[in-house]
């Protein structure tokens, strides 16, 4: 009987991928690497450090896997990963998943309270973390009811798990397992009420790997990956980590935030052949443009996601650089990007069309699909979705439906095929009796050429009746005027059906966001 293996036939589309019925994931993305003859080749490239190979890859992954064994981690358990953005994320991650451990990423930017939360409801029986985030983690540690046996920092004086896979093997049996059994998790952003844990199987990778990567971008080993979306959550996962791995290629890591400098110096530095960003970096990054000239050269595709790509700073980032920006969106429940523009093929506004594998479908309240042009839930079905939420039955029950999930996100298809994005669900607006998309008025506030980003909201006015707020971010600060509030107000009218102009405006230095770029509009709302 064959174990770990993958059969896929590209003489159809979306192409044939069937599974063995022993398969575990570390497998394909790890070892067979060696096999075919890449051990000397670079994998990762640390910016402003060394270089890993695919054999040491390897090496350490074993390693790691081996180390959470010695240490009394079993299959089956969980080990939460505060890990900054370096070789030892790979290490920690695919060593657990080779030895059948779960690993589970999550967000650095947390705070000890998110922490201790995610730590008592995951039973977690380890947590491997960064020294630099010991401020939040080791406070969280404290203060959780559920104690992890093992926690250790990656490195540093003093006991590290770096210390624990120097003594142990350099070989690893990978744990028997299926594609459908329980891989890894990761908690969603819990952009209302808390997070909750997304339990993902060991085919998911190989899915997402090879409908983006390879059938929606022609991803080959010849490309170098730069995201500067960081490795804790599913779009960085996979731009990072997951599709280099599953070419062939290589991948750039960065563990500082991704400021435009940082990521300008990157581009030039290593030449990488694909980028990823979200549309409130590629803002910034073109505003910077317009007083340095940055080599861009490297890149031949940009893709953004996390956020709606306002048509206007596509535009902009076009006529700039001359190069197209593929927007798409994906969440962490379906693990990576399910809508797609392509290259040659993109539209101003939409989030594209159906990646290979994947289906759309927009349903009105009842779940009956409504025509094109008219808006609703969006629902989608593919090989990637999550098995369930960690002990949350009631909301696995509400977004999965017959192999179909619910997004949360209101959409509509225009006569092409192509999809645009109108927001999340709870964000819609009634104005007036008549819905109304806050990503349609963020977009025409983004076309003024003293905006740089925009959120809008509901607020009630003098007769509790519903109207849009809008919220400012300027290119320069310092202009804030009940002037250009005006001319604002104008350049709403102008552009969008009258209901739709924003009714009040405030001035930010920044929007609030989660960790992926989406602007947390709840955040903005009056009490």
């Amino acid at each position: 009987m064959q174990i770990n293996t993958i059969s896929i036939d590209n003489s159809v589309s979306p192409a044939k991928i069937e599974f063995s019925e022993q398969f575990n994931v570390a497998v394909p993305f790890i070892d067979r690497h060696l096999e075919e003859g890449r051990g000397d080749k670079v994998v990762i490239k640390v910016h402003g450090g060394g270089d890993v190979t695919y054999a040491t890859l390897a090496e350490h992954v074993n390693r790691a896997g081996n180390a959470l064994l010695n240490l009394g981690v079993k299959p089956g358990d969980r080990v939460l990963m505060m890990v900054k953005d370096a070789p030892d994320f790979y290490y920690v991650y695919w060593g657990a998943i080779k030895a059948g451990i779960l690993p589970v990423p999550l967000n650095t930017l947390l705070r000890a309270k998110d922490y201790a939360y995610m730590i008592e409801n995951s039973e977690a029986a380890g947590v491997i973390y960064s020294p630099e985030f010991s401020e939040e983690v080791e406070p969280s540690l404290e203060t959780a009811t559920h104690k992890p046996p093992t926690v250790l920092k990656t490195e540093g004086p003093g006991k590290t798990f770096a210390m624990h896979m120097a003594a142990a093997d350099t070989t690893l049996e990978p744990a028997r397992v299926s594609p459908e059994d329980d891989a890894f998790w990761l908690y969603s952003s819990g952009s209302t009420g808390n997070p909750k844990g997304v339990v993902h199987a060991h085919k998911d990778m190989v899915i997402t790997s090879q409908r983006y990567a390879v059938e929606t971008l022609g991803m080959t080993e010849k490309d170098i990956n730069f995201s500067a979306a960081k490795l804790f959550f599913a779009y960085g996962l996979g731009n990072a980590m997951t599709f280099p791995l599953w070419v062939g290629g290589s991948a750039i890591l960065f563990a500082g935030p991704p400021s435009p400098a940082d990521m300008h110096e990157i581009i030039e530095t290593h030449r990488p052949t694909i980028y990823y960003g979200v549309p409130t970096l590629y803002a910034a990054q073109l505003k910077t443009m317009g007083n340095t000239n940055v080599d861009l050269s490297s890149i031949r595709i940009f893709i953004s996601a996390g956020e709606a790509l306002p048509p206007d700073l596509l535009r902009r980032w076009i006529a700039k650089t001359g190069a197209e920006i593929l927007d798409g969106i994906g969440t962490t429940e379906i693990l990576h990007i399910f809508l797609s523009n392509r290259p040659g093929e993109v539209k101003p506004g939409a989030s594209g069309r159906t990646v290979p594998g994947y289906d759309a479908k927009i349903v009105d309240d009842d779940g009956n699909e409504v025509p094109d042009g008219e808006t609703g839930s969006l629902m989608i079905k593919g090989e990637s979705l999550l098995k369930l939420y960690w002990r949350n039955p009631e909301k696995t029950a509400e977004s999965l439906h017959d192999g179909w999930m619910y997004t949360g996100d209101t959409y509509y298809r225009d006569e092409d095929g192509f999809l645009f994005c109108c927001g999340r669900s709870d964000d819609m607006l009634k104005v007036g009796g008549i819905w109304c998309s806050p990503v349609e008025i963020e977009a025409k506030l983004v076309e003024h050429p003293k905006v740089l980003e925009a959120a809008v909201v509901g607020r009630a006015d003098d007769d509790e009746l519903i109207k849009p707020e809008a919220f400012v971010v300027l290119n320069d600060a310092g202009d804030e005027s009940d002037a250009l509030k005006k001319e604002l107000l104008e350049h709403c009218k102008a552009g969008l059906a009258r209901y739709k102009y924003p009714r009040w405006f405030n001035f930010l230095d920044d929007l609030p966001k989660t960790a992926t770029g989406k602007i947390q509009r709840f955040r903005l709302r009056s009490d």
